[in-house]
């Protein structure tokens, strides 16, 4: 455990929460789930394609992880039982729609299995360096389940947070309430 002891926090399907290790137990259900990620660290990816994982990343991550590419032009690493959990839901899309394919096929083929380095470094492949515009200044920022790594110049065109309240009424008018 994580600093000598016990914690808890605010759950999203149980008041408690109890964190176990890198891994939190709902107190009611007994179900545990994988840590999430937070954070926004800047690193290089240097000319072979070597990108350093923050160290409080890595504790998280596990022995091996998956990286694939993301939305909006990133490229997402997931742990491995929350890729398991991604590939659950995507084997759910109906196969005879056009777009349940695409979007599949979109997260699957660029997906490469990945174990860290002796110097916490991955090997990011050149097919997905060229999907984000991966070439020097990197961010990673935690996103929940997933680690979301940004060319710097990317994150800064998407990331600009400047209309936040406008955002947050698009999510209440659908029925999202935070």
């Amino acid at each position: 455990m994580k600093c000598g002891g016990l914690w808890w926090e605010m759950g999203r399907k149980s008041p408690f929460v109890r964190k176990v290790g890198a891994h939190s137990q709902n107190q009611i259900t007994g179900e545990v789930n994988d840590s999430m990620f937070m954070g926004e660290y800047s690193h290089t990816i240097d000319s072979k394609g070597r990108l350093i994982i923050p160290s409080k990343f890595r504790e998280e991550l596990g022995e091996s992880f998956v990286l694939t590419r993301g939305l909006d032009g990133c490229l997402s690493i997931y742990p491995a039982a929350s890729w398991k959990a991604f590939e659950e839901k995507l084997a759910k899309l109906p196969l005879t729609s056009k777009d349940a394919r695409t979007f599949t096929r979109f997260f699957v083929s660029g997906a490469t299995g990945c174990e860290l380095d002796k110097q916490g470094r991955i090997l990011v492949p050149g097919t997905l360096r060229e999907y984000a515009g991966l070439e020097k200044d990197v961010i990673l920022a935690g996103n929940l389940d997933r680690i979301e790594v940004w060319s710097k110049d990317r994150w800064a065109d998407n990331n600009d947070f400047e209309d936040m309240n406008a955002i947050a009424k698009g999510l209440q008018d659908i029925g999202v309430s935070i």
